[in-house]
């Protein structure tokens, strides 16, 4: 087999990491070594990357993992890959102050809340920094396109699902939350057809059953929109296109401002995408909220 050309820049590895989740490319990697090098695209400016023993301690995997990640991914050995992961250091680290626990009895509540808000700040410096135009551009292209939509996601992502579907609804209004019917999931995607478009929602820890409606979804031929946490996502491989925002905080689950930016990017593309739709559909919104009077 030919050796697969190797990346020469962080986006070029990030571009490849997410051929290989959807497939597309001819480098196969197994879980373990997708897992591993997610990890790796993350850690910005750490000092694991310095050695090979190093970051296979903070990976937990033999140093002889590593290498014949870096192999198949084309570098001819570790150092090769290890000069383009620290050529694409940013000045300052991903969390310029790590998560302290929202659970830290010695701080008082107004540091832990400025804690937070630094989290956030620097996971939305983090999701524009590595903001994916083109998989966006194709994200909007997707919702604009099918015919119906759905989203669908689960507890704490509920919400989120709920506020994609919000403000969606705003410029069109064939878009649903999947199952919010009462007749249950299973119906509710039993009545959408290839013309439709599921989006899903999770982040590590990934639901299942998410993962699953995903996985009936692309039995059923229906594009799959995926908004997640990361190239290791099982809902990437079960994606049409797959858009990343980042949650480790300090808050006591997963942070969800990133994914509620990444919403309202979207809910703003896809009406830029359509103005004339999106101006009538706003129109008639205002003309109703007059008629009923509401305040």
């Amino acid at each position: 087999m030919t050796t697969p050309e190797a990346p020469t820049n962080m986006q070029e590895l990030r571009d490849l990491m997410l051929e290989i989740a959807h497939g597309r490319s001819q480098v196969r990697l197994g879980p373990k070594a997708r897992k591993a090098m997610q990890e790796i695209l993350e850690m910005d400016r750490d000092p694991a990357l310095l050695s090979i023993t190093s970051l296979s301690a903070k990976l937990k995997v033999n140093s002889s993992t590593i290498s014949r990640l870096a192999r198949s991914l084309g570098y001819p050995n570790f150092g090769a890959l290890q000069q383009v992961l620290l050529s694409g250091s940013t000045p300052a680290p991903f969390y310029s102050d790590h998560a302290r626990t929202a659970l830290d009895s010695e701080l008082p509540s107004h540091q832990l809340a400025h804690q937070l808000c630094r989290d956030n700040r620097d996971n939305i410096g983090y999701l524009m920094q590595h903001f994916d135009g083109a998989s966006f551009d194709k994200a909007v292209a997707l919702i604009n396109e099918t015919q119906r939509v759905s989203v669908y996601g689960i507890r704490q992502f509920h919400a989120m699902a709920s506020f994609l579907v919000y403000g969606l609804r705003m410029i069109r209004s064939d878009v649903h939350l999947l199952g919010s019917n009462d007749l249950g999931v299973a119906e509710a995607i039993a009545s959408l057809d290839p013309q439709d478009l599921l989006i899903v929602t999770s982040c590590a820890p990934y639901s299942k059953g998410v993962v699953e409606v995903a996985q009936v979804a692309r039995e059923k031929g229906m594009p799959v929109l995926a908004i997640t946490d990361g190239l290791d996502s099982p809902l990437v491989e079960l994606s049409n296109v797959a858009l990343f925002a980042p949650h480790e905080s300090s808050f006591i689950s997963n942070s969800l401002t990133s994914f509620i930016l990444l919403a309202e990017c979207l809910i703003n593309g896809c009406a830029a995408a359509s103005p004339e739709r999106s101006e009538q559909a706003l129109a008639e919104r205002d003309r109703m909220i007059q008629a009923f009077n509401i305040e």
